[in-house]
């Protein structure tokens, strides 16, 4: 990856700052070569600041940390698009973006946002939420819910009540997301497949 610094007078040039699991656009910043490779050896977002005429870590006081999941750039070889995890709100309002985007302003973004709800669950199976109650139950539990949860789905297909019928798709689009991560995959994996699939 060449990075072209030269092509703004001040060697910086644009970081947009996506969210990796959810695409929501969080934050624009700058970089220049100095910022690149602090970003990529601390796994953490870092700009150069024009204000501070520094280096400049999102969340070195905060601790709101960007980490870093992947950096791409543009055709023309000067603007960046940073993939990242937000370890807490992005801007220095609260909100999770700087763009007053929510999560649910794209229903896929609420997916993705559920899914990583669902992910802290698995990691604190001492939570009290039916979530983690699902987990500790194991792989047997979950899968035996996610087959009353379709066959609840058929039944309800049959019939014209929109409500029931949307209430049974979305509780087995939730134990579905569970089975998943039980399984240790993700939606990304599915799409993947479902990509390859549509390429043919």
């Amino acid at each position: 990856m060449q990075i072209d610094f030269n092509k703004y007078s001040d060697g910086l040039v644009p970081a947009i700052v996506q969210d990796k699991t959810t695409r929501v656009v969080l934050m624009l910043g700058f970089m220049n070569e100095e910022a690149v490779s602090a970003t990529r050896a601390l796994g953490k977002v870092t700009f150069y600041s024009r204000t501070k005429k520094r280096l400049w870590t999102k969340g070195e006081e905060s601790g709101n940390f960007l980490l870093l999941s992947e950096i791409r750039i543009d055709c023309d070889n000067d603007t960046l698009l940073v993939l990242a995890e937000p370890v807490g709100p992005v801007c220095h309002t609260g909100a999770d973006t700087c763009f007053n985007e929510t999560n649910t302003a794209n229903p896929f973004n609420f997916l993705a946002y559920l899914e990583s709800t669902i992910a802290e669950r698995f990691n604190s199976r001492s939570d009290n939420s039916y979530t983690a109650s699902l987990f500790n139950k194991g792989i047997n539990a979950i899968a035996q819910k996610v087959g009353e949860e379709a066959v609840e789905l058929v039944i309800e297909a049959k019939d014209n009540n929109r409500e029931k019928f949307l209430g049974e798709a979305a509780d087995l689009m939730f134990h579905y997301l569970v089975l998943l991560k039980q399984k240790g995959f993700g939606m990304s994996d599915v799409v993947e497949v479902l990509t390859s699939r549509h390429k043919k």
